[in-house]
């Protein structure tokens, strides 16, 4: 079973915004990703960081984690909350198409504190800082 964390974030909200993903396997890194996503707000670039690690993850496991410190795209997901903008609801059926690639998917929301959540969302910070 693959275990993804998943960030994003936008200085200005929205502002300019990337997304942070670690892979894992039994708590051992296989890979670290990031990149920006133009201008967006908070809750976007989280959609965003998902779909990206849903992407990298398909391809290694059937079965996967997905950790994630955003309550409102955990609860959302689980059903819990409604989505009720009209971007969201564009990246979460996105999300939900890409369910498909897997056999079982779970996701959970986390401390931002989390070692692992941490790393992602350095990789956010790090991404944001970088010129051009």
């Amino acid at each position: 079973m693959i275990q993804t964390n998943s960030d994003g974030g936008a200085r200005g909200n929205p502002g300019k915004a990337a997304i942070g993903i670690i892979l894992r396997k039994e708590n051992e890194i296989i890979k670290k990703y990031s990149e920006k996503v133009g201008i967006a707000t908070n809750n976007i670039a989280e959609y965003k960081a998902l779909i990206k690690a849903l992407e990298l993850a398909r391809t290694i496991d059937k079965e996967i984690i997905c950790y994630l410190d955003s309550e409102l795209v955990v609860r959302q997901l689980q059903g819990r909350y409604k989505v009720k903008n009209k971007e969201l609801k564009k990246l979460f059926d996105k999300t939900k198409l890409l369910e498909e690639s897997f056999d079982k998917i779970v996701y959970k929301h986390i401390s931002r504190w989390d070692k692992f959540q941490q790393l992602a969302d350095e990789l956010v910070n790090e991404e944001l800082d970088k010129k051009v």
